[in-house]
């Protein structure tokens, strides 16, 4: 198991490290809000655990944007010495998968990070199709009729939900939780920008359109000659 340790206290960082590097467990480390970002978006890993007070960006804003811009998915423990619900709950509206209040046992945290590691693998699909559209979510490639497309780190998203959710329909609110989160934009022609884009490289040339509007509610991802 791979772990990313964001973590400002070097002291807490190193008890840390070193007891889940002796249960075999390799730690990378990163002392501060942005570079742990960068990290995750970066370089791929098991769970990350987080701490809430971090210098230039806190734990929150970290894992809120690591939902919106990383184009995988990995489990998230937030470290904090709040133990208020109403905490726990920001921390689970920003995306967390679970919650550790300090002080804790090291046995605790490693037996909880077996626990998100196995449980992400074994929800994993790694590669999603709809019709002769597929997508490889490990390695982020999109093939379509033998042709790879070139499909934005937004459009990935986009694309990921609506081949999950294929051939029901996503409203716009939907989708504009994959790319934003709790932040959506003013007007929903940003949403329509990027759908445009996603339609262009996945139904561009193709005879069968599989990017559908359904007028005043959202998209589908739908091949419905299939069904017929």
């Amino acid at each position: 198991m791979r772990i990313l340790l964001i973590e400002d206290s070097p002291d807490i960082a190193a008890n840390i490290g070193e007891y889940l590097e002796q249960q075999r467990v390799t730690v990378d480390y990163a002392f501060s809000g942005p570079l742990g970002l960068r990290l995750a978006l970066e370089h791929a890993c098991d769970v990350i655990v987080l701490d809430l007070h971090l210098p230039g960006l806190d734990g929150l804003s970290v894992c809120s944007r690591l939902r919106r811009e990383a184009r995988r998915y990995t489990p998230v423990l937030m470290l904090t010495s709040r133990d208020a619900t109403a905490d726990k709950l920001a921390g689970f509206e920003a995306g967390a998968d679970d919650y550790l209040t300090k002080p804790f046992a090291l046995e605790e945290l490693h037996a909880r990070l077996k626990v998100l590691a196995s449980r992400a693998k074994r929800f994993e699909h790694p590669v999603l199709q709809v019709a002769d559209l597929h997508y490889d979510t490990a390695s982020l490639v999109v093939h379509r009729g033998g042709r790879t497309l070139d499909v934005t780190p937004s459009g990935l998203r986009l694309l990921a939900a609506l081949m999950r959710a294929s051939p029901a329909v996503l409203s716009r609110a939907e989708l504009e939780q994959q790319l934003w989160g709790d932040n959506p934009r003013d007007s929903d022609s940003a949403l329509r920008l990027h759908i445009h884009a996603l339609r262009a490289a996945i139904d561009q040339h193709e005879k069968v359109k599989l990017l559908q509007t359904v007028h005043g509610i959202g998209y589908r991802l739908a091949d419905d000659a299939a069904a017929l």
